[in-house]
């Protein structure tokens, strides 16, 4: 997944795959029985250590033994391979400078609590991308141990946390094709000179073969990623054999040494084309395909199905993502509907939305990648030694697991069986209080928001976030200007759009809401309302036009009556033409209200005293339960301005007396009951004196 998507693109929306039918192979080896206790395939599935169908759910590790420009925002000159980011860095701060950085980074890409976060997310595998000269070196033609034990460490990880290995020969000798991903120097020579670099991917992986053959962790070996065969050795015939007998070799040359773990043929054109891989060449073997930027429905995987089904060979799809949430959720069910497992590109880059893990921009570091990147018409200023290297390194260091921000929503949408009806709260948001447009509740396009534009499905790179900032959703989200308002807007509203929020309303009462909007002059503005639990409430707002996309103003919408309790807040767009950055919303008048619905009837606070009070305050309430209580005050505007340590209180009446040293003014007490089974939260005002 890498910067030549264009070429990419064609091949995976191409329509006239062609196939070989009736051909039947030259050689095909005759293997002994596969070992116990290996991953192996049998007829169109494969099977786990027990023998029983798995569908396999993995992570790759994209980026840390094969750095790709797009991943650190190098992209330059040939659009950011291993070579060139090397060489750009050694040419900022020296050979000695390079291999400090190239280490640290390493250590910080990849180490033991990420894959301990893998696992812990819910993944069953990992596919680790690997460069052949991490593992020998061409000139003296001798295996490189320190690479080994670096595969080895990582192994033992996995064990530990029971995740199983796929091993990628991502960068082959030579390049498998002309592009950035594969290391190229602009050309293909792992098929331009077969001498000497097949013959050295040959020896490569009988090496890996004769080191692992025991291994059940590792499921199999991924023989060579994204292949692509040039025009320069001939036409699509020579081309297909040419892949098909690469193939062939390295499979007979393996099986010499292991017959228990299962051999992934990726096809041509980066994985997309099979032409010439069937008939199967091994009786333990899986046709590995790769799938970016086209349909999510079945007419885009029905060749590879049919595929399957003439060979009795399965299928994995073994490098997909790159777009929006929406995307990867049909994406990965339309190939479980389809019993193919899966391994979801990539686990961390950064700042990016549409990985698990983001890590920062450095300080510095942007200075650095835009001199970089700076085309020769346009060159930045070049950075000192010592800068470039202070950004270099904190880039580095900012690639550990503690620095990097999670994005729950690209998890969700990959692992969790109920994203299509998930509402999870992305935050908590009480009322009265700020309520940030951008930090709407997860869940899928059509439960928790709707968008006209939810997926990149048209051979382009992207995903469905035009301003491509916070989350990875359809919904399209920007950088702000608004000084009043969050870091990040939602923008390119468009009518019959909505965003939904689950809130918590603290006190019954009327309320007056603040929206934060800006619109271009290009338009007309715009018309919002406000709905709760699916039922309008208020009137139109109109939006007006304020001069530009980032120029802020305020509009209002008064007087509107709130229940307490848990609801779903909805904004929709009756017509379109706006950015919105947050809501406000303001208690004016606090009206009598029951509790909400899913508080005990034995639990009751039954409020506080003295009120108004000075310094000490005693929060009266009862539980029919032993609880563990926690107490917050919130002000008027929903910050949290006081919290008191938990307690454990048992069954009865009781007397919480706490000082919060508080400002003069009207706040609301949220006392949290947690009974071993939920939490509850009851609420009461209160005013401060001096």
């Amino acid at each position: 997944m890498k910067n030549h998507l264009k070429n990419r693109v064609r091949a995976i929306a191409k329509g006239g795959i062609r196939y070989v039918a009736g051909v039947v192979s030259a050689f095909l080896l005759i293997l002994p029985a596969q070992g116990q206790g290996f991953f192996r395939t049998e007829g169109t599935k494969i099977l786990d250590r027990d023998g029983n169908p798995a569908i396999i759910r993995g992570l790759g590790l994209g980026g840390w033994l094969v750095p790709e420009g797009y991943m650190v925002h190098m992209t330059a000159i040939d659009g950011g391979s291993p070579r060139t980011i090397r060489a750009q860095i050694v040419d900022l701060i020296g050979e000695q400078g390079a291999d400090r950085f190239f280490e640290l980074y390493r250590a910080k890409y990849v180490a033991e609590k990420d894959i301990a976060a893998i696992a812990e997310w819910g993944f069953d595998h990992i596919r680790l991308p690997m460069h052949y000269n991490l593992l020998f070196d061409p000139d003296t033609e001798t295996f490189i141990e320190s690479g080994f034990e670096l595969i080895d460490t990582f192994l033992d990880w996995c064990r530990k946390y029971e995740l199983d290995v796929i091993l990628d020969m991502h960068a082959a000798p030579g390049a498998q094709s002309e592009h950035n991903i594969s290391d190229s120097d602009g050309e293909a020579r792992l098929w331009t000179e077969p001498v000497p670099y097949q013959d050295q991917l040959v020896t490569i992986w009988t090496e890996i073969a004769r080191r692992y053959v025991d291994d059940p962790l590792i499921i199999g070996y991924d023989l060579i990623n994204e292949p692509v065969t040039p025009n320069s050795i001939g036409d699509d015939e020579v081309q297909a054999d040419a892949l098909r007998a690469l193939y062939v070799r390295l499979a007979e040359a393996i099986r010499q040494i292991d017959t228990n773990h299962i051999l992934f043929i990726e096809g041509n054109y980066f994985a997309t084309h099979f032409y010439k891989l069937e008939p199967p060449f091994d009786d333990n073997m899986v046709y590995a395909f790769h799938k970016y930027w086209n349909a999510t429905d079945v007419g885009t995987i029905n060749y590879l199905l049919d595929l399957r089904a003439r060979n009795n060979v399965p299928l994995w799809l073994g490098e997909s993502g790159e777009n929006s949430n929406p995307w990867f959720y049909e994406v990965t069910r339309l190939a479980e509907r389809y019993g193919i497992g899966w391994n979801w590109w990539t686990h961390k880059k950064i700042a990016t939305i549409t990985s698990p893990l983001s890590a920062p921009f450095a300080p510095g570091y942007k200075e650095v990648v835009d001199y970089l990147n700076a085309p020769p018409h346009a060159p930045k200023p070049r950075p000192s030694e010592r800068a470039a290297s202070e950004a270099l390194f904190a880039m580095a260091e900012g690639l550990d697991l503690d620095s990097c921000i999670t994005r729950p929503g690209v998890l969700a949408a990959l692992l969790d069986p109920d994203y299509a009806t998930l509402r999870k709260p992305f935050k908590e948001h009480p009322i009265p209080g700020i309520i940030n447009a951008a930090e709407y509740d997860i869940g899928h396009a059509g439960a928790t928001y709707h968008d006209t534009d939810l997926m990149r499905v048209d051979g382009q790179s992207g995903a469905g976030n035009n301003g491509y900032e916070y989350r990875n959703d359809g919904v399209d989200i920007e950088r702000s200007e608004d000084p009043e308002g969050f870091e990040y807007n939602v923008g390119w509203m468009e009518t019959t759009e909505w965003l939904t929020w689950t809130v918590q309303i603290d006190q019954a009462g009327i309320y007056d809401v603040e929206f934060r909007v800006a619109a271009d002059a290009a338009g007309n503005g715009g018309i919002l309302y406000l709905a709760l639990n699916n039922e309008r409430i208020g009137s139109n707002v109109p939006v007006p036009v304020t001069g530009g996309w980032q120029a802020w103003t305020s509009v209002w919408l008064r007087d509107v009556t709130l229940p307490p309790g848990e609801h779903v807040l909805k904004l929709v767009v009756r017509n379109g033409g706006f950015n919105l950055n947050r809501m406000r919303f303001t208690l004016k008048e606090a009206t009598a209200a029951e509790q909400a619905d899913e508080i005990p009837k034995g639990m009751q606070l039954d409020g506080a005293w003295p009120n108004p009070f000075s310094g000490e305050v005693n929060l009266a309430f009862r539980t029919d339960r032993p609880v563990r209580a926690r107490l917050e005050m919130v002000d008027m505007l929903g910050r949290t301005v006081y919290v008191h340590a938990p307690e454990a209180f048992g069954t009865g009446e009781h007397m919480w007396s706490v000082r919060p040293d508080l400002p003069t003014g009207m706040y609301f007490s949220r006392l949290f009951l947690e009974d071993g089974e939920r939490t509850h939260l009851l609420t009461a005002p209160v005013t401060a004196i001096p």
